[in-house]
């Protein structure tokens, strides 16, 4: 499978530049797997499109102010972009320029870092100060760490947290999630059901795939975490007379990574058990892989030749539908972008969602 089969073109200005107000405004397009019908709607009506026997389950990680400036010592600008949290002074980083180990990095007249390590693009860095310290110098001169395609800078910066963020830390926000406002969560918690785990977003989640054979790709770590009560209530969901809908592609990926812990096939049923607790995921789901917990995904539309395009494509055909996957451009999930480009739907973080069931 090479990249090139996940490819499509996309007009620059349905790059979404900011969110929907309110943000349950942005459209839904409904995707039915099975009859391959695609309806349009907007996320407000999310109650009334999906089915009373559903649970949801969401991704309720905090984004981090991870984007930092500083200065070399010789003067030149480096841009830092905190990727995972090694210690309570130690960070594994992006840094633009690429430093070597033993350079430091001046963000101001209290804090400094030295790189000491590096592997590939990462760098980790060891910073001046300490948590919890540390915390609040970060906090004070970083930036929300918006993708490079969003140009326009934050009025608000919880316009890039969802508004059950609540642990963790993140490089980037679990998308799907930014569509739900008070009201409209109180809503579906209250028909549904709503429970939440948390995944750290990182490189694993953004990290472009530079390889043409896709299974070649190698994805980063990334943290999850999933307590009891939470595996608790999943166990009673049996895909049956209850189902789940998983609020993201990062929540899913959580998700199937704990199933791959217990996965094993007795006289040809497969048995699967959810373990709560603190893990570490690089799972890469691409066509065709078998979803072992998610019955529905909200989602956002993703770029062309990601891993999260991948994903969702892997969700949209065989082996939950009858249709196998070839390319994007011939798949269901093709189609459907297609629609949505003629519809002028808004594309990526701060754009508009799927719901695919």
């Amino acid at each position: 499978m090479q990249l090139s089969d996940f490819h499509y073109e996309l007009p620059g200005e349905l790059i979404a530049q900011s969110p929907a107000i309110p943000r349950d405004h942005s459209r839904l397009m409904l995707i039915n797997r099975q009859t391959a019908a695609v309806s349009h709607h907007f996320f407000y009506d999310l109650p009334k499109l999906l089915p009373p026997n559903y649970h949801l389950i969401a991704n309720n990680t905090k984004v981090f102010p991870a984007r930092l400036k500083g200065f070399k010592e010789t003067g030149g600008k480096v841009e830092v972009l905190l990727l995972k949290k090694q210690s309570d002074s130690q960070f594994e980083t992006i840094v633009s320029p690429g430093l070597k180990v033993g350079q430091k990095i001046v963000f101001s007249e209290s804090l400094s870092a030295e790189v000491i390590e590096t592997d590939d693009r990462i760098r980790l860095v060891k910073f001046s100060q300490s948590d919890p310290l540390l915390t609040e110098e970060i906090s004070r001169l970083g930036t929300m760490p918006t993708p490079p395609y969003i140009k326009k800078m934050l009025e608000n910066n919880n316009d890039y947290q969802t508004i059950y963020a609540k642990y963790g830390f993140s490089a980037a926000a679990p998308t799907a999630g930014l569509h739900f406002t008070s009201a409209l969560l109180a809503e579906v918690s209250t028909k549904y059901g709503w429970s939440e785990l948390t995944l750290d977003v990182g490189l694993g989640t953004f990290l472009p795939v530079k390889v043409d054979d896709v299974k070649t790709h190698h994805m980063h770590k990334e943290a999850y975490r999933l307590d009891l009560p939470t595996a608790d209530r999943l166990k009673t969901i049996d895909h049956k007379t209850q189902k789940l809908c998983v609020v993201g592609t990062t929540t899913l990926r959580a998700l199937e990574s704990n199933a791959a812990l217990t996965d094993s096939r007795i006289d040809g049923f497969t048995d699967i058990r959810i373990v709560p607790g603190s893990f570490e995921t690089d799972i890469f789901i691409y066509p065709p892989y078998h979803f072992r917990h998610a019955d529905a995904l909200i989602t956002n539309f993703h770029l062309p030749e990601s891993t999260l395009l991948m994903l969702v494509s892997a969700f949209c055909s065989a082996p939950q539908t009858t249709t196998p996957f070839t390319t994007f451009k011939d798949s269901l999930l093709g189609h459907a972008y297609n629609e949505a480009v003629k519809e002028k739907y808004r594309f990526f973080s701060f754009g508009d969602a799927m719901l695919i069931i």
